[in-house]
Order: structure tokens, then sequence, then C-alpha cells
């Protein structure tokens, strides 16, 4: 397989990110915000700024929260009115991801998001590598309108899911595009696309640079000082908060 036909999709986390990746020669981006939790929703500033600056198309990812899949009606209600305002913000298609508690794909909410797209590709993320059948997964996504899925085989890296996604893309056929991603690296990218028989891949191409601004007081942290785990979802805790303002109150 010639790997100059092979699509190459940036994961991006800023508007640099995405000048990077155009300046790199990628085909296309993935935009988020909180690479760190896997992707989380960008600002609307963001989708707006990397469209204005970039040609590359640009998909926006819709994710509310980390943590997992199955969202509560107000979380829900955010990805909808997201992607609406992703669209106007220019947007050339969308990623998402929703499941049942029992880690089903949820066809109804996929659904609602599918036609708020309104012909728009979207792309269901790697929320389907913990589905408990990827066949019946991808059947509901085929039959709902999904025009890709990003997997790594249900594996931690895509090089290890090899033999699943090379029995995805023979389901899939034309009917639905997949996208391997997690793991893809310079040294594996031409084997995983001759082994699964992908035209695209999905990757970070991250390097590190110090803010010099913090290093006044490295005592302080900004953020978790352990990675979070994955199905944990954080939230107010509103007794806890009532607690707060009762004790507060005395002064």
């Amino acid at each position: 397989m010639d790997i100059m036909s092979v699509l190459v999709e940036i994961c991006t986390g800023s508007v640099e990110d995405v000048l990077e990746s155009e300046k790199g020669g990628a085909h296309r981006v993935e935009l988020c915000s909180a690479l760190a939790l896997g992707g989380l929703t960008p600002s609307i500033a963001t989708v707006l700024e990397a469209k204005r600056l970039s040609s590359l198309p640009i998909m926006v990812m819709i994710r509310p929260r980390s943590g997992g899949f199955c969202y509560s009606e107000v979380e829900f209600t955010t990805m909808e009115r997201d992607l609406e305002a992703a669209a106007e913000a220019g947007a050339d298609g969308f990623v998402f991801g929703v499941l049942q508690s029992d880690g089903v794909v949820d066809a109804k909410r996929t659904a609602r998001l599918v036609k708020i797209a309104a012909g728009m590709p979207t792309v269901f993320h790697r929320a389907f590598d913990v589905t408990p059948d990827p066949f019946e997964a991808l059947s509901t996504l085929i039959d709902l309108g999904i025009r890709r899925v990003l997997t790594s085989g249900q594996e931690p890296s895509s090089p290890n899911g090899v033999e699943l996604i090379r029995e995805l893309v023979a389901k899939a056929g034309d009917r639905l595009e997949i996208m391997p991603g997690s793991g893809v690296r310079v040294h594996n990218v031409a084997e995983l696309v001759r082994t699964t028989g992908c035209r695209q891949v999905h990757l970070s191409a991250h390097k590190s640079y110090v803010d010099s601004s913090t290093l006044n007081n490295p005592r302080i942290s900004f953020g978790s000082p352990s990675p979070p785990q994955e199905g944990i979802v954080n939230v107010i805790d509103f007794e806890l908060v009532a607690a707060i303002v009762q004790a507060a109150s005395v002064f």
C-alpha cells in the first residue's frame, strides 16, 4: 500500500497545535481542549481562530467532561448546544461518543447529534473501544449514519489492536470509515496501515517546552497530582458546599 495515499489526522489541543500540524503537512485535525483528559470540547473562540488561520479541515470534539461517556440530561443538552455553536463557528465535522450505562452505544442520543450535524461528517470516538460488542456497535453506528469510527481495536494501542481493526474495516466496507488511533508512531504507521487496510490514521505528535512563568514557585500546582482514573467523574458535592457556606457565615 502506498503510504503517501494515507490521510493523516492530528489530535490538537490549541490553535498553535493546528498551525503546527498544517506546517507539518497534516491533512486534517481534531480540535480539543484538555488533551491530558482524553480531549474535551474546545472553546468557540478556539474554533473560530483555528478556522481563521488554517485551511485544514477541523473536526471539533464534543465532550463535556472526562471520566466516561454516559451523560446526564444537562450534559447531553450541553453537547447539543456545543455542536450547534461549533457548526456556526465553521467546524468541518464533529467528534463525539455517547454510551448507555452498560457501555452499549446510546443510539437515540447519537442519532440526535447526527441530526443536528445536518449532513456534516460525524465521528464516533474511542468510546467505541469500551463497548461490549464492537461488531454490534459498528452495525448500530452504520445504521445511524456515522461517517467514521476512531478506534484502537479495543486495545491500549492500535498496534496491539490490529486484528480487530482489520476485521472492522472488512465488515464496514464502504459504509463507514475505520480510523486507527492511539500508539500510532513514525516507526509503526506504515505497518499499521498495511496490516489493517485503513486509509487514514489519527495521532498526536507533541513535543514539550517550559513555560517559565510558573518557575518562581515550583511548590504550586494547578492540576491534579495524579492522573484521573477512567470512569471516575468528579462533581460538586452540594452538601459540602452548604457546610462550607454555613461554616463561613460565623464571621
